[in-house]
């Protein structure tokens, strides 16, 4: 007897880590692997995904912006990530697809807390505004060493990726410490092998999730 194949309908993922973790790659590679089995897949980036969210986002990424704050960039985030939820993620979630987010608060736990200085219960009490109780099914975060990362980055980094080694450092620690303080709503993926290891691994990972944890969508 064949065993049952879970299925993601109708849940809301976020695919999060450091810049040069890889994460993108597989987040667009598992949006295709799903809409190629008849799934209603709705993609989001942040910061961005909306006409708001896109003007905010070339405040928060441009170089020339270093005096900006991180209580600013805190502030710019959740407003971007608040007109993503209403305008975007509420209404498909509603009608049953599958919402995969590049990056959510999961980011802003890491980046502007742990690496920033801003404690998480600031950021879990401006979550709870900006989110309006829609938070993450599930949060798969990919993990890769400082060197690994740094060589992946881009050539032309953006005002986030520009900020040093140290500060990166601080992020990968904001990362694996969201695992340890939610494991049943975070996924670790080991993302230093090449595109095929870590896509395996990722499917597997989030296969035995949803059996786990909704195994009312395996069919």
């Amino acid at each position: 007897m064949t065993a049952p194949t879970p299925s993601p309908a109708g849940l809301f993922l976020v695919f999060d880590g450091p810049d040069g973790s890889g994460k993108t790659t597989q987040f667009n590679r598992y949006a295709e692997w799903c809409r190629s089995r008849g799934m209603d897949v709705e993609q989001v980036r942040e910061p961005g995904g909306t006409s708001i969210g896109e003007q905010i986002r070339s405040m928060l990424l441009d170089r020339k912006n270093v005096e900006m704050t991180v209580p600013c960039e805190l502030f710019l985030y959740m407003a971007s990530r608040s007109q993503l939820v209403r305008d975007v993620i509420d209404p498909a979630i509603e009608r049953g697809a599958l919402v995969l987010a590049d990056r959510f608060i999961s980011s802003t736990r890491a980046y502007q807390g742990t690496a920033g200085g801003v404690s998480q219960e600031d950021i879990q009490v401006t979550g709870e505004i900006a989110l309006a109780g829609r938070w993450p099914d599930c949060t798969v975060i990919f993990d890769v060493d400082g060197p690994t990362a740094s060589a992946r980055r881009s050539d032309a980094p953006d005002r986030m990726e520009d900020k040093g080694d140290a500060f990166h450092q601080r992020v990968r620690q904001g990362y694996l410490d969201q695992i340890s303080a939610s494991p049943e709503k975070t996924i670790l993926i080991d993302a230093s092998g090449n595109e095929e290891e870590v896509f395996s691994l990722l499917v597997s990972a989030l296969d035995e999730w949803i059996l786990a944890n909704h195994p009312g969508t395996a069919g």
